[in-house]
Formats: C-alpha cells, structure tokens, sequence
C-alpha cells in the first residue's frame, strides 16, 4: 500500500474495512454480532461527525445528537407517509437535517467556547421538546410507533436483516471515506488553521464564518445518517436520540478513542459499546461505573487510547531518527 497514492490508499483501507465487515457473518452465525456492528456503526457516525467539529475545527458541540434525532425521525416519518421510497426517503433525511443545520449554524457559529457549546445545547433541548410536544406527528414520549416501512429497491430488501446488515456497512464505509476527504483536504486544513488561530486565518483572507458553517452542515448531515441508520436498525425513532445525554455519549466516545487521530472517534464508540453492554450484563449502576471509566481515560491517560499510541509511534520514530543521523 505504501506505493499507492494517500487518496488510494484510503480507498484501499476502506475496501478492506468493507470486506472484513462483510465477512462477520461468515464467521459467526450470532445475529448478536451484526445487531452489535450496527449499533455501533450508528453511533460511530454521530462521534466521527462531532469529531469534525471538536477535533478538527475546535467547536465542542452539547447538541449534535439533534441532528442524529432529525435525520431519524424525517426518514421515519416520509417512510410511514408511504409516499416515499427508501432512497428518497434518506435524501428528505438527510436534506432536512442539512436546512435546519444550516439555520441553526448560522447563529452558533458566531461564538466560540463555551457560548457555542451551550447555544448548541439549548437548541438541541429545542428540538427534544418539539419531538415530545408534537405528538400527533412524532408519537410523543413514546416515538414513531407501528415500525418503518422497508420496501424493496434495486432489488435490496431491507426487511432481510443480512440485506441490512450489508445496506448499513455500505452506507458506513462511504460516510468514512467522504469525511477522511474532508479531513485530508485543503478544507480539512483550513479547519484545523481556524482550531489553532482563528484571527491569523481570518488575516491570511479565510471566510472563517462561511468555513466553521460549512463544517456544522456536513457534521449534521453525517450524524443524520447515523440517526437513519439506528432508526432502520430499530425500526422507529424515540425521544431519546435527541437527549443532551446521547451528545454526552458521543463525547465520552471521542474523549476515549482520541480526537487526534482519524478513527479515534471510532473505537471509541467500539469501547463505549462494549463497556455499556458488560455493565448492564453485570450491574444496574451502569452511568456510575461508565463515568469511573471516563474519569481513569481523561484523568489517567489525559488522552484518547489511540492519540496515546500514535504519541508513542511518533517518539520511537523521532528516536530512531536521531539514531541515524
């Protein structure tokens, strides 16, 4: 791979990422292992999306989970309509998200630090109290009842949870390549100038308003289609989704997994995953037990697990540089 080029090599990573999802039910006929990749996929999504904000552009977001709520429950509901196919269905899902995110972007993005964190956290409580309130479109307290509608397209037939499962590694292995793109852009770049010294940006000619909004609208857009995805998984949209606590959630993942690097986000959805099922396997106090393991990540490592390794990775190779020379 290293003869590839960095756009190839990407691609190339993600292929076999896709092929060794698609392997899982090869090896184990447990429907526990696909549910649990799909799971996680979802909230995967939700933190690789908050990450393009936190990590890459410096804006901690308290409310991205409105977005993963928005993109359920209007895919939900254009699905239950029964005018729509799943295709259309995703776009209106995604769409819809992008057009509210751009509203409410416009004003966030205006403030930095902690006016923009808990701006985007009042906006999120917002939309959670809409979502409760409104309940003659979006079931209340009690979410989208009765399923969502799966009917086929293309020949996919998504109501076969192996069409599912397939459906929903797809759909995850082109989110990731298009925000590794982003990320390895001259965009990405002028993110991570702005995260660093946003008035030398501004000096050096950067629109860093139109910059920071661009990257709200596509984060929202991602987390929406990790709110699609959990809602096809579960087959409805509930409340919850759009909880302050399930913002926290996506935190805690990016907080262990790492900011820093890439896929950081994404192991630690993986380890969020994992620790919250043998918690409840085992105990009843799962928010105690989870927040010891969060305080022993940010007060031990002081680090995601995966920023600690690359660290250790990039001193043995200062090491062996100052060895040779």
């Amino acid at each position: 791979m290293n003869r590839l080029s960095p756009r190839m090599r990407d691609y190339a990573w993600a292929g076999l990422a896709l092929v060794l999802l698609l392997l899982v039910p090869l090896v184990t006929d447990r429907p526990a292992a696909r549910d649990f990749i799909m799971f996680t996929m979802a909230y995967g999504l939700l933190a690789m999306s908050l990450n393009l904000l936190v990590g890459y552009t410096g804006l901690v977001s308290f409310g991205h989970a409105m977005f993963f709520a928005t993109g359920s429950y209007a895919f939900g509901l254009a699905m239950q309509s029964g005018h729509f196919s799943i295709p259309a269905a995703f776009a209106l899902g995604v769409g819809s998200t992008a057009v509210i995110a751009l509203v409410i972007g416009a004003i966030c993005v205006r403030l930095n630090e902690i006016y923009f964190a808990f701006l985007t956290l009042a906006f999120q409580m917002l939309i959670y109290n809409v979502i409760l309130a409104w309940v003659s479109v979006t079931g209340g307290d009690q979410g989208l009842m009765g399923g969502i509608p799966r009917p086929k397209f293309l020949g996919i037939d998504l109501a076969d949870r192996m069409h599912l499962y397939i459906f929903c590694c797809v759909v995850f292995m082109i989110c990731m390549l298009i925000m590794r793109q982003i990320v390895v852009s001259p965009f990405g770049y002028t993110l991570r100038l702005i995260r660093d010294n946003e008035e030398r940006a501004a000096f050096l000619g950067i629109d860093v308003f139109r910059a920071k909004l661009s990257c709200f609208v596509i984060s929202a857009c991602m987390a929406a289609v990790g709110g699609i995805l959990l809602s096809l998984f579960v087959s409805g949209a509930y409340p919850n989704f759009g909880f302050w606590t399930t913002s926290g959630e996506a935190i805690f993942m990016i907080m262990m997994g790492g900011i820093n690097v890439f896929v950081g986000p994404l192991l630690g959805a993986v380890i969020f995953r994992v620790l919250n099922d043998v918690i409840v396997a085992y105990t009843s106090h799962t928010e105690l037990v989870l927040g010891i393991v969060v305080l022993v990540f940010v007060l031990g490592l002081r680090k995601g697990l995966l920023d600690v390794v690359a660290e250790q990775i990039e001193r043995r190779r200062d090491a062996a540089r100052r060895k040779d020379s």
